[in-house]
């Protein structure tokens, strides 16, 4: 007996090779965050993370749709998009085959078993991220 297949995602990465701007909010929300803590934030994911999407200096995570909103007092280094209803936020979407940077690129490909990151697991992993940076900071003093 087989096990069933993960649903593919109802959204997909462009195929060709232009960057496609998507509207937050219908298929997911974003978190971003300066590449630094991004990669930290990483580490602590391992494999938790979902889709990741770098940028010269930021990182976008791909979060569930509606769920930005949560995002109450976040550090001031992060930014919750799709959490303003009023607002229309956009974010550029490598397409699929570009895989590094430092153009836009997918830092962590979307894939049958990588799309969403769990919200709270996320929110976790860059308050320590940004917690250890700022203690690094107080040593290196």
């Amino acid at each position: 007996m087989t096990s069933p297949q993960p649903a593919a995602p109802p959204w997909t990465p462009p195929r060709g090779d232009d960057v496609e701007v998507v509207e937050v909010g219908p298929y997911w929300d974003a978190l971003r965050a300066p590449i630094d803590i991004g990669e930290r934030a990483l580490t602590l994911l391992g494999d938790a993370s979902g889709a990741v999407i770098a940028d010269y200096g930021l990182m976008y995570w791909l979060i569930p749709s509606g769920h930005a909103r949560r995002w109450r007092r976040l550090p001031r280094e992060i930014r919750a998009l799709g959490a303003h209803g009023a607002e229309i936020t956009y974010v550029g979407v490598p397409p699929a085959t570009h895989t590094t940077g430092p153009r836009l690129h997918w830092r962590i490909p979307v894939g049958p078993d990588r799309y969403l990151t769990d919200a709270t697991r996320l929110h976790e992993a860059l308050v320590r991220a940004i917690a250890t940076e700022s203690a690094e900071e107080a040593t290196a003093r």
